[in-house]
């Protein structure tokens, strides 16, 4: 049988992620994409999600708004767009990286964990909603009337969306471990494939660019909001990750109980909770979703195999052992969030941090905790900003980034109705 013949490569789209999770990029020659790197103006992560110029820390904003370059990585990646393959790559100043890029701080939580001994491996859980259009020309909630979770086909996907995605996943090697119908109406869970934290991160980043545009070529919306729908269930990003020793050997359970190395992980996610949301909860929406009695990750607890905790354990197998964090959502870039709970989880190794008992009681009327997530956005970043350890773990200069950024953003958001403030995050996440 003849080869298909491959599409025509004329064009590279570099991309890179800022701290509003937007895919910020260029299209450009593949010979201008060979010299190794891309310039940028430092204040795209200046730039609020309503386009206002901001003076972010690190940004230069007073300073002329100089210059970044994207060096980008050897490996080209596949496209679902014809004729154009995908640079990634990381952030840098002349006089080295940049603090403010997402990638280089998830390479030094990796690189950090590596100097110990062990290799992260992660699998992201994504979970999503599609809008469609009225005839006013107001995004709605898609109308799949038969919809139910673990629902596939044409009941929950009518107008088969799910199925381009599989597809342009396919022609792009973004490696899909399972689609399906989520709890409510018109919801998706988009799971990836474990693998190198890097690897894991660069495939969400490139799935949600992906699926968003697939969409709206639909005419359909997806959206990453985590609590589009005020009376529907929310969306999380689930981080899942494990460690292989220098031997390649998990060692989250080897024999098929928890390890020290993973209860202290745990007992540091559970210790520095509260500034946790300030990097993994990173909208005013994000609120809505984490409330007591959800599915998410509210409570700082944990338990074996029990979604309504914030640190779930699975250890039914050595091989696949895992620990899952569940408070993060889509609306972070997908590298903020697993480079925060690696950072976060190793201060609870190095300290030899004590693992509280299990959560042994339902989850939805009654739980043993007491601590939980802060009330909203601008209390995480006081969370945050006091929780000195973890900002030093994560980055200085990212977190005084982010806080700057997002304590601006609840300002011009507060006071504003439930639907205003979805229909101010609608548009870009």
């Amino acid at each position: 049988m003849d080869q298909p013949i491959m599409d025509d490569i004329h064009r590279t789209r570099v991309m890179f992620s800022d701290m509003l999770n937007l895919p910020r990029g260029k299209y450009v020659p593949v010979e201008v994409a060979a010299g190794g790197s891309i310039g940028f103006a430092r204040g795209a992560f200046a730039v609020s999600y309503d386009r206002d110029l901001l003076p972010v820390p690190g940004c230069g904003v007073y300073d002329g708004l100089p210059d970044m370059e994207l060096i980008l990585d050897d490996e080209r990646r596949k496209s679902w767009q014809p004729g154009t393959e995908i640079a990634l790559g990381d952030l840098h100043l002349e006089d080295g990286p940049f603090g403010l890029c997402p990638r280089g701080v998830l390479k030094n939580a990796v690189n950090n964990w590596v100097d110990m001994g062990y290799n992260p491996m992660i699998g992201l859980e994504t979970e999503a909603y599609v809008f469609q259009r009225d005839e006013d020309g107001i995004w709605r909630p898609y109308d799949t009337p038969g919809a139910f979770v673990y629902g596939t086909g044409p009941e929950n996907d009518p107008k088969g969306v799910l199925d381009d995605i599989w597809d342009a996943a396919n022609k792009a090697d973004i490696p899909i471990e399972s689609m399906n119908g989520e709890f409510d109406n018109g919801q998706f869970e988009l799971t990836l494939r474990f693998s190198g934290a890097l690897k894991a991160c660069d495939d969400a980043f490139l799935l949600r660019s992906m699926v968003r545009e697939i969409g709206l070529k639909k005419g359909l919306l997806l959206t990453f909001l985590p609590k589009p729908i005020p009376d529907r269930g929310g969306s999380g990003l689930h981080v899942n990750f494990s460690f292989c020793d220098k031997d390649g050997n998990n060692v989250i359970a080897p024999a098929g109980n928890l390890s020290d190395l993973a209860k202290q992980c745990m007992a540091g996610l559970i210790h520095h909770h509260q500034a946790l949301a300030g990097l993994l909860a990173t909208t005013v929406n994000s609120y809505d979703r984490l409330s007591a009695g959800s599915l998410a990750g509210y409570w700082a607890n944990w338990a074996n195999d029990h979604r309504l905790v914030t640190t779930r354990c699975s250890t039914g197998s050595a091989k696949s052992a895992r620990l899952e964090h569940r408070m993060a959502d889509c609306a972070t870039n997908p590298y903020q969030a697993t480079a925060s709970v690696l950072q976060a989880a190793r201060l609870g190794v190095a300290s030899r941090m004590s693992l509280q008992p299990p959560e042994d009681l339902d989850g939805l009327e009654n739980v043993r905790e007491k601590r939980h997530v802060p009330s909203g956005l601008d209390k995480s970043m006081i969370a945050l900003d006091k929780d000195i350890k973890l900002r030093k773990a994560v980055g200085e200069a990212y977190c005084d980034a982010l806080i700057y950024l997002k304590r601006d953003e609840f300002k011009r958001i507060s006071g504003k109705s439930v639907d205003e403030v979805r229909d101010f995050y609608l548009p870009f996440i």
